[in-house]
């Protein structure tokens, strides 16, 4: 009888340990299914703040820093945000990771140069910023990669005034809690104002390099158009119809940050990293909520202007009497085969000339850079193709400075366009040769490493300016 119940008990016994271990299995697996989640959350984040696109240098490995990003008063360097314990991140805690995104302070307690869009990242949510450590410290290979040094000489390259530009233009954390899954207005908001740093390009920067407004509240400022970024110009994301996007719809503004081109429209520049390695991996809902706020957006007043009619230019062109205009004469030979006679262009494939906002707007060194070097229509996963113009100030089809400035002045007045001003061949010679902007002037630096103004630099070129990777490197 003793022996039957040792034996009772003893099953009993091993049947609770199993249910113990199996509970305990199960939890482990849970916690792991979260961590994972978690991971991948974190992820997305990452794409909604395309972090890899400034903090992989070109042809170097992902987040292993190193992108050159240049200013008026010398280059810094993107760092390396990888879990590498002695040159990446690896020794943050989730606290001193928070402080960096929302404040600009790294881990030793020195301040960030504000090219780090830390006054957007300080609307970032809790949850967001968590998802995001769990990412680069779990989910991101490490690379063993030191820091470049910033070429800003001293005395503009001690860190403590930063201090000071900090406590002047940074907002205090204010985490924008909107839950994923809106589209409404509320969710663009926080995608435009916070992880996606929107206003960081596209809002033009006061005396002291800051953004001039960092939501709607700020007035007409706020994403009216910033400065030339790699030379290539940052428009208008407000209601201006001829320079921003008065004329666009909010499926318009979702076919283009999902696939980089629409009837009317492609990505160049800056914005093809954008698009390439961040907003084509948003969710719909998402894009449609960032369309939304675009959208909602106050009216900005545009002067009037009278229409032009196109049909001119358009009759010219399919005659080929073009004699004594010399712009017309080289778009004729050397643009009009894709962009036709009536600057229309081929939908998704060859922008329009007429009527683009890239073509009117006040700064041409866009449209200068983008015949100068060429540009790439980069594929993305819903328009899987690559569309390339060849640069005509290095190429076989090299065409002279002249000639450049001539087709320039000729297209932003042709058809409908009324641009104003007009580029010289000098302007053309100083961007092909030194890569300076039009409109822009750069510090000159004595050798004891004290700066003077010569000309005075704030304008044009009054910005952080970022390498571009597209048409230089693949897309990550």
């Amino acid at each position: 009888m003793k022996k039957k119940m040792k034996v009772a008990a003893f099953a009993a016994l091993l049947s609770l340990s199993t249910g113990l271990l199996s509970v305990g299995t199960a939890s482990a697996q849970d916690a792991g299914a979260a961590d994972a989640d978690l991971i991948s959350r974190g992820e997305y984040v990452s794409r909604l703040g395309d972090c890899v696109a400034c903090h992989t240098a070109l042809h170097g490995a992902k987040y292993g820093g190193g992108l050159k990003i240049g200013t008026p008063i010398g280059a810094i360097y993107s760092t390396n945000i990888t879990p590498d314990k002695d040159t990446g991140i690896g020794n943050y805690t989730l606290e001193e990771f928070t402080r960096a995104l929302r404040e600009g302070v790294r881990r030793d307690g020195s301040t960030m140069y504000p090219a780090m869009p830390y006054p957007s990242f300080a609307r970032m949510s809790d949850a967001d910023i968590k998802a995001l450590y769990a990412y680069f410290m779990n989910g991101v290979a490490p690379v063993h990669s030191a820091n470049k040094a910033s070429t800003i000489p001293w005395p503009m390259s001690m860190r403590w005034p930063l201090r000071i530009w900090r406590a002047m233009y940074a907002p205090s954390a204010n985490p924008m809690n909107v839950p994923e899954g809106s589209d409404g207005v509320a969710r663009g908001e926080y995608l435009v104002t916070g992880p996606g740093h929107c206003g960081a390009c596209h809002t033009p920067r006061g005396l002291g390099m800051q953004e001039k407004a960092l939501d709607g509240k700020g007035g007409e400022a706020f994403l009216a158009g910033g400065a030339p970024i790699d030379n290539w110009v940052a428009p208008s994301l407000r209601s201006d119809p001829i320079q921003g996007l008065g004329k666009w719809s909010e499926d318009d503004l979702v076919t283009f940050l999902k696939s980089g081109r629409t009837d009317h429209a492609a990505v160049f520049g800056g914005m093809a990293d954008v698009v390439g390695w961040s907003t084509q991996y948003w969710t719909d809902a998402d894009l449609r909520a960032t369309a939304k706020y675009l959208k909602s957006l106050p009216e900005v007043p545009v002067t009037a202007t009278a229409s032009k009619d196109p049909r001119p230019t358009t009759e010219m062109l399919a005659s080929g009497k073009t004699q004594g205009n010399a712009g017309a004469d080289v778009y004729l030979k050397e643009c009009a085969i894709c962009h036709a006679v009536d600057g229309t262009g081929v939908n998704r494939m060859f922008p329009p000339m007429d009527a683009n906002p890239v073509i009117v707007s006040d700064n041409a060194t866009s449209l200068v850079n983008v015949i100068v070097n060429g540009g790439v229509l980069p594929p993305t996963n819903l328009a899987p193709s690559s569309v390339a113009m060849p640069a005509y100030g290095h190429s076989a089809h090299k065409l002279s400075d002249q000639e450049i400035a001539d087709v320039t002045n000729f297209i932003r007045t042709a058809w409908s366009n009324q641009a104003h001003g007009n580029v010289s061949a000098a302007e053309v010679q100083k961007l092909r040769t030194e890569g300076s902007a039009l409109g822009s002037a750069a510090w000159q630096v004595s050798m004891t490493g004290f700066a003077h103004q010569a000309p005075q630099p704030y304008g044009a070129g009054w910005t952080f300016s970022p390498e571009t990777h597209a048409g230089v490197d693949e897309a990550q």
